[in-house]
């Protein structure tokens, strides 16, 4: 089994935000030669997330943020992190910090619609994202 581990960095430009990562994870998998085999994409970030979802029309991580902001508001009574960032460390445990696809033929393994998003949930800042290539 061959193993082939990148990283790479990405820039949010606001507090909250999903950004498709999947052309730049798929760069990484294409130059790995890897044929068939799987991809972990983790975040190394307390208040950052990634997952998979729909990356055909941006009305789905516009919901997605809308509904974690409404679950789980900035400002909320109780939190006791001081600083200010409660609700970010709750986003990122609740998404998950890290995903696995498969990979068939070279290529990721999604679905039609789906792509992997990097969770910006303490933004703006620049973030790191490592990339593990596992297989033939």
């Amino acid at each position: 089994m061959k193993i082939i581990e990148k990283d790479f960095h990405i820039s949010s430009k606001s507090r909250d935000q999903m950004i498709d990562i999947t052309s730049q994870v798929s760069d990484i998998v294409g130059q790995s030669g890897i044929t068939n085999g799987d991809v972990i994409v983790f975040c190394p970030h307390t208040t950052a997330a990634i997952t998979i979802n729909e990356n055909a029309d941006p009305s789905v991580p516009h919901d997605i943020l809308l509904t974690f902001s409404e679950l789980m508001p900035q400002h909320r009574p109780g939190y006791r992190h001081g600083e200010g960032n409660s609700d970010a460390h709750c986003k990122s445990s609740l998404v998950g910090c890290s995903e696995q696809v498969l990979i068939k033929d070279g290529r990721l393994n999604l679905g039609t619609w789906q792509g992997i998003f990097f969770c910006e949930f303490d933004g703006p800042r620049s973030r790191r994202v490592l990339v593990q290539v596992r297989g033939e």
